[in-house]
C-alpha cells in the first residue's frame, strides 16, 4: 500500500508540472506558445549601497611604444571650442601615461631623462590644479611639451617600434 501511495505521490507531482508548463503556453500575453518565464519588476531605486569602483591591484604599465601613441594621437588636435577642455586634459593624461612607461621601462628612466624632464618642469608649472581653467593657462607649455617629447621620440625609433 505503501507503494501505491508513493506512486500516487509522483503522479500528482507530475500531472502538477506539466499541467503548469501547458498554462503557461497558452497564454494570451504569450500566443507563440513557448513557456513564459516569470520576472521579477525592475526597480529604479538602488539597492542598499552602490558597490565601491573596481581598482586593480598591480596594474601593469604600458610600454613606452603603446603610451607614444597616445601622444602622438594628439598631434593632429587642438583646442577647438567645442573640445578644448577634453583636448588639454588628453595630452596632459597622455604625457603622464609616457610617464609612467619610461620610468618603468626595461630601459630605465635614465634612458628617458630628457622626456622625464620635460614633464616634471610641466608639472611644476601647472602644479596640483588640473582642472580646465589651469590647463588652459597652461596651454603653451602643455603643447610645447608634448611637442619637443615627440621630437624626442622621433630621434629614438628604437623605444617606440
Amino acid at each position: 500500500m505503501r507503494r501505491t501511495t508513493a506512486w500516487g505521490a509522483v503522479a500528482v507531482v507530475t500531472l502538477a508540472i506539466f499541467s503548469a508548463s501547458c498554462s503557461a503556453g497558452s497564454d494570451s500575453r504569450n500566443p507563440g506558445g513557448t513557456p513564459a518565464v516569470a520576472s521579477r519588476p525592475v526597480s529604479s531605486a538602488p539597492t542598499a549601497e552602490p558597490s565601491p569602483p573596481l581598482i586593480p591591484t598591480a596594474t601593469p604599465v604600458e610600454k613606452v611604444r603603446d603610451a607614444f601613441a597616445g601622444l602622438q594621437a594628439t598631434l593632429d588636435d587642438s583646442c577647438t571650442p567645442a573640445d578644448c577642455a577634453y583636448f588639454l586634459r588628453r595630452v596632459f593624461d597622455e604625457l603622464h601615461r609616457l610617464d609612467d612607461a619610461m620610468k618603468a621601462s626595461e630601459k630605465g628612466p635614465n634612458h628617458f631623462a630628457e622626456p622625464i624632464k620635460l614633464i616634471k618642469e610641466l608639472d611644476t608649472q601647472v602644479g596640483s590644479d588640473q582642472s580646465f581653467e589651469n590647463l588652459k593657462e597652461h596651454q603653451d607649455a602643455l603643447i610645447a611639451t608634448r611637442n619637443k617629447i615627440n621630437t624626442w621620440m622621433q630621434g629614438h625609433p628604437d623605444d617606440y617600434r
